[in-house]
């Protein structure tokens, strides 16, 4: 089972739900066959995601969102019980949900800088995905 931990919520009035930032988290994550786990989700300050940036990439500036994955860069397999964090700014996030994903994907180790676009097509397939599901 994995558990995904929601904290900073009440930074942005605009977020999505509870359920549906868990459940975007864990569809990304079932991408890459992780079922057991916990991922931290949480909504930070543009000062705080700043500080994070130049801290963690050596950017100065704001920028929407920064994963943490606990194994560093390398791929983690299923089973391992600490994902890792995903750290959003909504002022600087045109797209939260697609934020989610993304940092979700970057802590299973893909990576778009790296890859031959499979990253982003699959960020596009899972909010395809989820937002057909969740239409009224």
């Amino acid at each position: 089972m994995v558990d995904v931990e929601i904290v900073g919520a009440d930074i942005a009035a605009e977020l999505p739900p509870g359920p549906q930032i868990e459940r975007l988290c864990l569809v990304a994550l079932a991408s890459g066959g992780v079922k057991d786990g916990h991922v931290a989700i949480e909504f930070v300050s543009e000062q705080r995601i700043c500080e994070l940036n130049e801290q963690y990439r050596g950017k100065s500036g704001p920028t929407d969102v920064l994963s943490f994955p606990i194994d560093g860069a390398e791929p983690i397999g299923a089973g391992a019980r600490e994902l890792g964090d995903v750290v959003i700014c909504p002022v600087h996030t045109e797209d939260i949900s697609e934020a989610i994903v993304h940092g979700t994907l970057h802590l299973i180790g893909m990576d778009h800088e790296s890859d031959e676009g499979e990253m982003l097509a699959l960020q596009r397939e899972l909010l395809a995905w989820e937002r057909r599901a969740t239409a009224p």
